[in-house]
């Protein structure tokens, strides 16, 4: 039986997703799947995103592995890709997306409303920071990184860690994957906070000279693997950030969702936010695009079930990216190219 070798970070997190996917790959191809670990810029350096190098830290040696042959398959939290093409590699499926709201939390089984004016909230992202000081501007944020069982432990009344906070800000996907569902006191609503673009979606990357016959056993499980609403979905909100030129200091969210319309077609539907980082001013705006269904002569029997392609979705996102930095969102945050 040939053997996938599948790269991933060894983060806890980060061999779950891919055990995830190793699993499913394996049902779908018929093949034996071998895990491998790789260390990124982002395992060994400390400190923020935005001081280390952005988000290309978790990616660029998963990425180089791929390329020299250490392994066939890499598998990356989809945030974590820098939107620009990587030359000889194809993010071939991304899998049907975990809920993509981030999670609140907090001792005492404390909501975002119920913590005291002052309570301190620990997050490491810009954007959950403006966002929080948005709806809550009495709150002291505090910047934290580590694990999920790290910054966990951070949270008053943890059986772990220091807990010398009130509550963390959390992705709930990653809690879900971890089976720690029973830390979140709240979900939080994307009307309160938008998620990174991407986030909750894993890719699956490969080289693209691998994808040549896509009858190949590897091939045609990871097309059977992709899931086409949540590509679309991501498609949009990463054209979003692509336009933006928004790096990983920005505080910038988006949520796209994709839905079929019957007959008359389907529509892709964008949200995306834009803020300082201290909250003080917010930018938010939507747009929808639609595809239609059109026949000549008599309606068919069995009526298509038609979906928004790629570049209606890339075109939403970059349209509201637009309208956002038509609207003054370069005077909000960190956007454009970057020195």
């Amino acid at each position: 039986m040939p053997v996938v070798r599948i790269g991933t970070r060894a983060s806890t997190l980060a061999l779950t997703q891919t055990g995830h996917v190793a699993d499913d790959l394996a049902r779908l191809g018929g093949f034996d799947v071998e895990i491998v670990h790789v260390r990124t810029e982002g395992d060994r350096l400390k400190g923020s995103l935005a001081t280390i190098g952005g988000t290309g830290v978790f990616v660029t040696a998963l990425r180089d592995a791929l390329l020299d042959g250490r392994c066939d398959v890499a598998v990356h939290s989809l945030k974590d890709l820098p939107t620009a093409p990587a030359p000889g590699l194809t993010v071939a499926a991304i899998p049907l997306r975990e809920d993509p709201r981030d999670a609140l939390c907090a001792r005492d089984g404390l909501t975002l409303r119920e913590l005291p004016a002052g309570a301190r909230v620990g997050t490491g992202s810009p954007r959950r920071t403006a966002q929080l000081l948005a709806a809550r501007p009495d709150l002291e944020v505090v910047d934290i990184r580590g694990n999920v069982d790290t910054r966990l432990g951070r949270v008053a009344g943890s059986s772990h860690g220091p807990g010398d906070l009130d509550a963390v800000v959390l992705a709930r996907a990653g809690l879900a994957r971890l089976g720690r569902l029973d830390a979140v006191t709240e979900a939080l609503d994307p009307e309160v906070m938008l998620p990174a673009p991407g986030q909750g979606a894993l890719a699956v990357e490969v080289r693209t000279a691998d994808l040549a016959d896509p009858t190949a056993p590897l091939a045609a499980a990871l097309a059977a693997l992709d899931h086409l609403p949540t590509r679309l979905a991501v498609v949009a909100e990463r054209a979003l950030l692509a336009r933006l030129e928004a790096g990983c200091a920005a505080p910038v969210g988006a949520l796209a969702s994709v839905d079929t319309l019957g007959a008359e077609g389907a529509s892709v539907t964008v949200e995306a936010v834009v803020a300082r980082t201290d909250g003080t001013r917010v930018l938010r705006h939507g747009v929808s695009a639609t595809t239609n269904v059109g026949w000549e002569g008599e309606a068919p029997s069995v009526v298509p079930q038609p979906f928004v392609d790629e570049d209606t979705a890339r075109d939403a996102g970059e349209s509201l990216a637009a309208l956002l930095l038509e609207q003054g969102a370069a005077e909000l945050a960190p956007l454009g190219p970057r020195a």
